[in-house]
């Protein structure tokens, strides 16, 4: 009888140890110049080779394992590496290693749990996420000593609210107030309402951008656009629709959509006014990002101001608790 109880006891640590090994490490679909797509839905991918180490791909070092598959759509690069080297690599992507270290702290627990709620929202069993903006931008292996040591000093640590990870939505610079996730999003979420704050540091705090109607008509596929105005606003006075007016009629498009078509940077926010310059039209605006969630410019200023990446967190995600994620 003690035998088999030591027999289950070993096969239960087994266990545990491998689910506890699976839960720390992810799954990252490459993204850059080269490899530009995300296998289609129900597109059927065959993997064809796997490296490991410490990789130079596509003018970039990864380290884990490279796994290759072949589709379709093409080619398709799948880097598997240990969660917490992917927080490292994540901040050193997303903001400054020079920035204040309760901002770095921030960055790294935000990071750590979009990742884990990404994971465990994701059915497709290839990858998590992506390394793009499409989910938060990671560049492979290039860690800075200060975001190592913030990554350390937050170790597990990720946000959740009423015991289930968050989808800790964030961007860089709010413009003075966050956005309300239902109006770009379409669901609201209860820790995660519109906050003010202030990101004067940023450089995109305010911003000015000077389109060739060329350029316009070009990335909607219209002739002749002869004024564009401002239809709608969301509840935090961001353009929410557009009215263009061009040769063939009126086209009504979101605020988000002539973003993504004209360039997320091209367009930095949907906090603009927008006129007419001769043979361009001239956008004013604030703040850089879809708005929701966490502003990183805010949590800089805020990190200056003496507060710590827990009060942070708080601030942009009221309700949550930071807890060490079990499975790490």
């Amino acid at each position: 009888m003690a035998g088999r109880l030591a027999f289950l006891a070993v096969s239960l640590s087994i266990i545990l140890s491998c689910l506890a090994a699976e839960a720390s490490m992810i799954k990252v679909l490459i993204l850059d110049d080269v490899f530009q797509e995300i296998p289609a839905k129900g597109e059927r991918i065959e993997k064809v080779g796997k490296l490991r180490g410490d990789l130079f791909v596509s003018g970039t070092h990864y380290v884990g394992d490279i796994e290759v598959w072949k589709g379709q759509g093409g080619m398709y690069l799948i880097n598997e590496l240990p969660l917490e080297d992917y927080v490292k690599n994540v901040v050193n992507a997303e903001v400054p290693p020079s920035w204040d270290m309760e901002a770095l702290k921030v960055q790294a627990v935000i990071a750590r749990t979009y990742a884990l709620y990404q994971k465990s929202a994701n059915h497709n069993g290839n990858f998590d996420l992506t390394s793009s903006v499409l989910h938060q931008v990671y560049k492979g292996n290039a860690v800075d000593a200060r975001i190592a040591y913030a990554v350390m000093h937050t170790e597990g640590e990720v946000l959740k609210y009423k015991g289930n990870l968050i989808e800790a939505l964030y961007h860089s610079t709010c413009g003075g107030e966050t956005e309300d996730p239902a109006e770009v999003f379409g669901k609201s979420y209860p820790y995660m309402k519109p906050v003010s704050s202030h990101c004067e540091l940023s450089p995109y705090w305010i911003w000015e951008r000077k389109i060739p109607a060329e350029e316009i008509e070009k990335a909607l596929d219209l002739h002749d656009i002869r004024e564009i105005r401002i239809a709608a606003y969301t509840t935090t006075k961001r353009v929410k629709m557009v009215d263009i007016l061009h040769r063939d009629g009126i086209a009504h498009i979101k605020a988000t959509d002539l973003r993504k078509m004209l360039g997320w940077s091209r367009l930095p926010s949907t906090n603009f006014t927008v006129g007419r310059d001769n043979d361009a039209f001239v956008f004013e605006g604030k703040g850089y990002g879809h708005g929701v969630g966490l502003c990183q410019w805010s949590a800089l200023e805020m990190a200056r101001e003496g507060k710590t990446y827990r009060e942070i967190l708080s601030f942009f995600y009221p309700g949550t608790q930071l807890k060490v994620y079990e499975g790490r």
